[in-house]
């Protein structure tokens, strides 16, 4: 299985931020063809010494890398990443990572 993990640094109104990722980002994502598990984060986000600058963080489940690939080149996919930059810009901070995982 694969992951993409999408990292939200602390928003200037995170109302607006929050109202608008569970009202209308998570459901366009949801809609994502391929797409196995969604979740996030719920609370605050903590390091070792402390609070972090993070507020939320997604995590999207796919079968593999090529599936994620083939997912966010759908009509659902392109839909879901329009309206991230809508509100999360690319220069907000907003890190994305993609990966394949095994237990160990």
């Amino acid at each position: 299985m694969a992951r993409m993990v999408v990292i939200y640094p602390t928003p200037k109104d995170v109302e607006a931020f929050d109202r608008h990722y569970f009202e209308i980002h998570v459901p366009l994502a949801k809609k994502i063809p391929g797409l196995r598990k969604y979740e996030v984060s719920d609370g605050p986000i903590a390091t070792p010494v402390g609070l972090s600058n993070v507020h939320r963080i997604g995590t999207l489940y796919f079968d593999d890398l090529a599936a994620i690939e083939k997912a966010f080149a759908s009509p659902e996919g392109e839909a879901a990443g329009a309206d991230r930059r809508l509100y999360a810009p690319d220069d907000s901070g907003v890190q994305m990572f993609l990966f394949d995982h095994k237990e160990v």
